[in-house]
């Protein structure tokens, strides 16, 4: 008899484009769907996100073009993979200010990166 496979077996994937997203930033995003502010409740919704799941909200300032249909980018520091290690992610405002995305870094933020970790390091010297 052979095995039957069951939905448990089933791989899921993202659309065809659209990397996966870790659970901890899926439920990130999910923390930020609701945001129905303007530009200025970004900062404040980020902050109150990052504290759901147990994350830092680091900063935030204009895109300045570092990233796609983006208007304002916050960094934080959420909890990722089984060990919980903080690692620095982006959650960007979008053009209309009416949408936020999480995101990794990527080629395009690399240097935001560094200096989110950067500011972290500093911060915890203090």
């Amino acid at each position: 008899m052979l095995p039957t496979q069951t939905a448990a077996d089933t791989a899921i994937s993202a659309p065809a484009g659209e990397p996966a997203l870790p659970l901890e930033l899926l439920e990130l995003e999910l923390s930020l769907d609701g945001f129905s502010g303007e530009e200025a409740g970004f900062a404040d919704a980020v902050r109150m996100a990052a504290d759901r799941v147990g994350g830092d909200f680091l900063f935030e300032l204009p895109a300045s073009g570092l990233a796609d249909d983006c208007r304002r980018i916050a960094a934080l520091r959420v909890p990722q993979g089984e060990d919980g290690a903080l690692a620095v992610v982006f959650a960007l405002l979008d053009t209309e200010g009416s949408a936020i995305r999480v995101e990794n870094p990527d080629e395009t933020t690399k240097d935001l990166k560094r200096f989110a970790e950067a500011f972290v390091d500093v911060l915890q010297r203090i």
